[in-house]
C-alpha cells in the first residue's frame, strides 16, 4: 500500500507524474544511489523498501526504511546538492526515476504538490526531532524498543498469537538505527526475551507482547 508523497496525489496528479519518469528495478542489496553522488533522478518509490543511511566517521547511521509511495532524492533535485545519505535496496524495489529537472517544474507548476512536498519534509523533520530526544533522554533499551514497535506498525503481520516483522534486519542495522552499539543492543534484545516480549531468530523477529512494547516506550 502506497503511503507518504504518493497516497496524497489525486489521479491526475498520479498519471502526469508517472508520464514524466521512467520504471527501473532493484534487486535486494543494490544501491540506488550513493551519499556524495551528484543530484539526479527523483525516485518514487512503487513497491519494495529500502534503507536510507549516512556515514559519520566511516560509521553507518541508519536514518529511516522508507516504503511504497515515498520519494528519494527530492531534496538534492530542489536544492542542487548532492546526496546526503545512501540508499540501499532491502528487498527488491520498483521504483519511478523521474529527472530531477522535470520534478522541479511538476512542482513549479502546481502549487498543491508542492505543499504536498512541504508536508512530506515536514513528517521527516517531526520525526527527526523526536529521535533527538530519544537519543537525549532514553536508554537502549526503550530505543530498540520503541524501533520494534515501529516495525510492527509498518511491517507487521499478527497471527493473533504474535506479531512477525516482516522487515528483515539485523541486529547492527536495528543497532545502527537506534543509536547504539551492536553489543548493548544485543543485551537489550536478551533483556525483551527474558521479559517474554519478543522472540529472535536469524533475521527474524516475533514480537509476542505488543502492548507490553508499547507501553515501555511511553
Amino acid at each position: 500500500m502506497a503511503e507518504g508523497f504518493l497516497s496524497e496525489l489525486v489521479a491526475d496528479e498520479r498519471a502526469e507524474l508517472e508520464q514524466l519518469g521512467s520504471l527501473r528495478r532493484y534487486r535486494r542489496g543494490d544501491v540506488l544511489f550513493h551519499q556524495g553522488d551528484d543530484a539526479g533522478a527523483v525516485l518514487v518509490l512503487l513497491s519494495g523498501h529500502v534503507k536510507a543511511a549516512m556515514l559519520n566517521d566511516g560509521r553507518e547511521v541508519i536514518l529511516a526504511f522508507p516504503g511504497p509511495g515515498e520519494l528519494l532524492g527530492e531534496l538534492s533535485a530542489v536544492d542542487g546538492q548532492p546526496r546526503s545519505g545512501t540508499v540501499r535496496a532491502v528487498d527488491d524495489v520498483e521504483a519511478l526515476a523521474i529527472p530531477g529537472s522535470a520534478f522541479r517544474a511538476f512542482v513549479e507548476h502546481r502549487p498543491r504538490i508542492a505543499f504536498v512536498l512541504l508536508c512530506s519534509v515536514i513528517a521527516r523533520l517531526r520525526t527527526a526531532d523526536r529521535q533527538r530526544v530519544d537519543y537525549a533522554v532514553n536508554d537502549v533499551v526503550v530505543r530498540v524498543a520503541g524501533r520494534l514497535v515501529e516495525l510492527c506498525d509498518r511491517f507487521g503481520s499478527d497471527d493473533g498469537t504474535c506479531v512477525e516483522i516482516g522487515l528483515s534486519i539485523t541486529q547492527d542495522e536495528l543497532a545502527s538505527w537506534a543509536g547504539a552499539s551492536r553489543e548493548a543492543v544485543a543485551k537489550a534484545m536478551a533483556l525483551l526475551r527474558t521479559l517474554g516480549w519478543v522472540q529472535t531468530e536469524r533475521r527474524r523477529i516475533l514480537v509476542l507482547d505488543l502492548p507490553a512494547l508499547r507501553r515501555y516506550t511511553s
